[in-house]
């Protein structure tokens, strides 16, 4: 499975990327406002630092508009995945962008019935919204199993892509499912490194090398 940040932060970005466990980057306006910086100016430079798909989102409404900004977008650098809103003019602008070989991030998906429809637009991404959609009393992770299911039935190249991430058990549950992809903050990939019995046996193992004296 793939890794995506879901920042807008460069130094959380650039830090991620010297593991070289980082496969893309996506972006919202949400997150943008959050950098406090120039959006263009935001996405080009994470385009810089990793060689995977950056996702930067339209902001219009309509197909006209959806096109005019992916224009834009799609300019800043080979990597940039123009994300689009599951809506008609969504996907009609979905469609003639994957038809032009424009990598394509669907987003704001919250069924399996738009998971397909955003297969049948030709999506290179289709991004679920697991956590809101548990807040609101539903099943995120019986979501993806869903569009998992439909999408191997017909072998719909769309990938999917995980977001709305919570917690590390989003990102588990996620693989065992075989999502292809999942995007998550910055902190709850490095909670994926996280667990108490590792930190105890590092500590045990420092306390018996300093106890041997010995140098390496």
């Amino acid at each position: 499975m793939k890794f995506f940040a879901d920042t807008a932060e460069i130094s959380e970005i650039r830090e991620l990327a010297e593991t070289g466990l980082l496969d893309g980057v996506t972006t919202n306006p949400t997150l943008i406002h959050k950098s406090g910086r120039n959006f263009l100016e935001v996405v080009k430079e994470i385009a810089g630092i990793v060689a995977g798909p950056v996702s930067a989102e339209v902001v219009a409404l309509d197909h006209g508009g959806m096109m005019r900004e992916a224009e834009v977008l799609r300019r800043i650098a080979d990597n940039v995945a123009i994300k689009v809103p599951l809506t008609p003019d969504g996907l009609k602008t979905c469609k003639a962008l994957t038809s032009e070989g424009t990598m394509v991030n669907v987003t704001l998906c919250f069924s399996a019935a738009q998971a397909l429809l955003a297969a049948k637009a030709g999506a290179t991404f289709i991004s679920p919204f697991v956590g809101r959609h548990d807040d609101v009393g539903f099943d995120g992770m019986a979501l993806i199993a869903d569009i998992r299911l439909i999408y191997d039935n017909y072998d719909y190249e769309t990938q999917i892509l995980v977001a709305s991430v919570r917690h590390p058990m989003h990102v588990v549950e996620a693989a065992k499912i075989g999502a292809d992809v999942m995007t998550a903050p910055p902190k709850i990939i490095h909670q994926l490194f996280k667990h108490p019995l590792t930190d105890n046996g590092i500590a045990s193992f420092l306390k018996d090398w300093e106890q041997t004296g010995q140098k390496i």
